[in-house]
């Protein structure tokens, strides 16, 4: 008989430590009126929507589920500047110009991530210092080359180099044979922060309706935006779906290939025991392809994520795989329980450079940010309110960016980026 998953039946430890009240977000009923609709309450909608409604748009976001339902509300709450992909790549694509431009609005991200925490006053346990950690002796050599890298083409110097001792101050393991600190990155409760920009919004002015998974965008000038009890009708439509879409806009559903992560929660640790694993509440991830991350909560659990799936089921095994990981990095937590597993879906674009556009003069999309949105996010809804506003700019550098369809179409697209991944997990075990 096949073993079912505990991640089956999710239950995030994020919506269990929930620290923020929003005014009531209603199913959308009837017919309303707007300057501008937003479909999705993540972070991208949310951004979005309060940064318009401080300029005085009237906003309504349509809401399928509740808000922070997708990656919004159930991620590794890691907060760092950069891209799901290499600079590089976008270098190679638009050239060092425009590269160096997209890379500072990623650090611009990051400091939009705090300004809001602060300005808002949400209470979402931000905190300060990452490691990107080599786990063989190939990543030692790249991460290296990596920080000359960007120390010298792009004046970032907030990359220290950690091994030994020096290392073992931030994270008391074996497995690491170096790693890169980063001061301007950081990790987050990413629910409460979602939640707190919502509740933002909704002070500004928003209307939000949850439950009201929208059917149908009819496109011009009004737009309308139909759910199954209502209608929207907008000058302008901003879809910030990213993995949920499900088909919504079909121009865009080739371009994003949705896949699944799964995390857990361990029961609180005691001081001591916090203390001999990341003493200094640092964030880390490695620097496998399919990676593993984790940080601690502010009431000391390990929060720790990996793994990915492409057809919505979980891997086999999946839970004494990750189990056994923990008690291989840290075996002081070889008999703590782990209390919450869950899972949830991104967006991934095939360069893992995240998709920005308009379909038409009124409709507006972000998504696509392949594992690599709690920040950039919130900076894309910044960025289509000033666009809407009639100052494109900046948004359009990221528009540049050049994205093609997975390659197989719809059916066969799946396995191809499975057969890949597989290559990328070999390649991970060398």
């Amino acid at each position: 008989m096949t073993a079912v998953s505990s991640f089956a039946t999710p239950a995030s430890w994020y919506r269990d430590s929930v620290a923020v009240d929003l005014a009531p977000c209603t199913p959308l009923k009837g017919d309303v009126r707007a300057d501008v609709c937003v479909i999705g309450a993540g972070i991208t909608g949310c951004s979005a929507a309060l940064h318009l409604a401080e300029r005085g748009y009237r906003v309504v976001i349509l809401e399928a589920y509740d808000v922070g339902h997708g990656a919004s509300g159930r991620s590794g709450g890691q907060i760092l500047p950069g891209l799901g992909t290499d600079i590089a790549t976008v270098e190679q694509a638009l050239g060092h110009s425009a590269a160096k431009d997209i890379w500072e609005m990623s650090r611009e991200a990051v400091r939009l991530t705090a300004e809001l925490v602060e300005r808002h006053q949400i209470p979402c346990d931000l905190s300060w210092g990452y490691l990107h950690a080599a786990v063989k002796p190939r990543h030692v050599k790249e991460l290296r080359e990596y920080q000359q890298r960007m120390a010298r083409d792009y004046d970032y110097q907030a990359l220290e180099w950690r091994e030994g001792d020096a290392l073992r101050e931030h994270v008391v393991t074996d497995a690491y044979p170096a790693a890169l600190w980063e001061s301007e990155a950081g990790h987050l409760h990413p629910l409460n922060y979602t939640l707190g920009l919502a509740r933002a919004a909704q002070q500004a002015g928003v209307v939000i309706h949850s439950e009201s998974p929208v059917v149908d965008i009819r496109q011009g000038r009004p737009a309308s935006v139909v759910t199954r009890q209502g209608r929207v009708t907008a000058d302008q439509v901003i879809v910030a779906t990213n993995a949920y879409g499900n088909g919504l806009v079909p121009q865009l559903s080739g371009r994003i290939m949705r896949c699944a992560n799964y995390m857990i929660a361990t029961a609180p640790m005691t001081p001591e025991q916090a203390a001999l694993v990341l003493p200094k509440n640092d964030a880390l991830s490695d620097a496998n392809f399919v990676l593993d991350y984790y940080r601690l909560s502010a009431d000391r659990r390990l929060i720790y994520g990996g793994e990915v799936s492409y057809d919505g089921n979980p891997p086999k095994g999946l839970d004494s795989r990750i189990d056994n990981k923990i008690r291989h990095l840290f075996p002081v937590l070889d008999n703590i329980a782990i209390e919450y597993r869950w899972g949830g879906d991104i967006a991934i674009t095939l360069n893992r450079a995240p998709d920005f556009g308009r379909l038409d003069n009124n409709l507006y999309y972000a998504q696509g940010y392949s594992g690599h949105g709690m920040a950039m996010a919130g900076l894309a809804g910044k960025l289509l309110s000033e666009t809407i506003a009639g100052q494109s700019e900046r948004f359009d550098i990221f528009a540049a960016m050049p994205h093609r369809h997975f390659p197989g179409g719809r059916w066969l697209r799946t396995p191809l980026l499975v057969l890949a991944t597989n290559f990328y997990k070999l390649r991970d075990r060398l």
